[in-house]
């Protein structure tokens, strides 16, 4: 057993916050119901990430084009080591897509001001345009899929989880 000092002022002792009541946690509980969580969560995202897969037309353009040019318009210009940062891959790697996808004319590349042996990548209008049409795609089969499947309440509650995943994905 594990003492733990509970951070919310809901859990405090007598009410003052500078005693905060102790309390007694079965860490091998925990750690147990910690893990079988988040095997649960795993399974449930990964079988969403499998339908959605599914959901995606088909039209020749891969998922890494999609997901770089949806880290791009969410975090706007990056350097290449930067994009292949967040997208957990080495730059060397991006080198065939980023190229691809300049030749499209989706992302434009530009050499760093400060640094002339860095590029600056971003998305075009073209780029923009695409990836909200291919991400609707995808919204729209699951906007029904929801509405279908869940109670207004549930929507609700996964409204609100996806903030929690977004914590977790940035941890």
């Amino acid at each position: 057993m594990n003492e733990v000092t509970p951070n919310s002022e809901a859990e405090v002792g007598d009410g003052a916050p500078h005693e905060p009541k102790k309390m007694l946690i079965n860490t091998a509980l925990t750690d147990n119901q910690a893990l079988a969580g988040a095997s649960a969560l795993r399974r449930a995202v990964t079988r969403m990430w499998r339908r959605l897969r599914v959901e995606r037309p088909h039209e020749g353009f891969s998922l890494a084009k999609l997901n770089i040019l949806g880290s791009l318009q969410t975090e706007g210009s990056l350097a290449a080591g930067e994009l292949a940062s967040r997208e957990r891959t080495q730059p060397q790697s991006l080198t065939r897509v980023l190229a691809e996808l300049q030749e499209q004319g989706l992302i434009s590349k530009t050499p760093d001001s400060t640094d002339r042996r860095r590029t600056i990548l971003a998305i075009t209008p073209a780029g923009t345009r695409l990836l909200v049409r291919k991400m609707r795609e995808r919204d729209t089969w699951l906007a029904a899929a929801m509405e279908s499947e869940l109670t207004p309440t549930e929507r609700e509650l996964l409204r609100l989880a996806c903030g929690l995943l977004d914590r977790i994905a940035d941890a």
